[in-house]
């Protein structure tokens, strides 16, 4: 199976990119916001979903591992194929676990091929697996700004699932280490 491909665009069209490896043309669908951004001659890393079906092989490519899992999770809800889930992808990461989050029907609705029933399947089927993902995310090595706010909040004995959740929930009003501490703190502390 391949799991990342890297590699210089050969050509690009709407949903779909020709990616150069080693003299080796490898062709992958893409989310349009995607195909948008890369241009011809550039090098670009695509993390690849490997799709095999009775005649055929297709590869769909994202150019985030968190776009991938996002893709995934999609297709494992029932009636949702790829060109839907294709489809959600391009709607952002972000929107789209806000939307599950907030049990956001109509902006899944507003998405060709997902009608009402679908919107609820997917809100449904993915509410308790998005909220998983998300954690498994920030457990992988935390670096810069994020680790000292994080060491800060352990330093002070908080446990590191509570530090982390309140992470999570700072906004972009906080500017500097020491607002971000202590709009963490009070968080904690509500």
């Amino acid at each position: 199976m391949i799991g990342v491909l890297t590699g210089t665009v050969f050509s690009s069209s709407p949903n779909a990119v020709i990616l150069m490896v080693s003299g080796v043309g490898y062709s992958v669908s893409v989310p349009g916001e995607v195909s948008d951004k890369l241009t011809v001659g550039q090098t670009s890393t695509l993390y690849i979903h490997t799709r095999v079906e009775d005649e055929s092989i297709t590869l769909y490519g994202f150019p985030s591992r968190n776009d991938l899992v996002l893709f995934d999770l999609l297709l494992s809800v029932s009636g949702i194929g790829p060109k839907t889930a294709l489809a959600i992808v391009n709607r952002g990461e972000s929107p789209v676990r806000k939307a599950v989050v907030e049990s956001d029907v109509d902006f899944f609705t507003t998405i060709p091929r997902v009608g009402r029933k679908n919107a609820q399947k997917i809100i449904i089927e993915l509410k308790s697996k998005l909220g998983s993902v998300r954690e498994l995310d920030l457990s992988r090595e935390i670096t810069g700004e994020t680790k000292q706010i994080l060491d800060a909040l352990l330093s002070m004995g908080f446990r590191r699932e509570e530090a982390i959740g309140a992470i999570r929930r700072l906004d972009e009003k906080d500017k500097t280490l020491k607002d971000k501490i202590r709009h963490a703190l009070q968080l904690l502390s509500s």
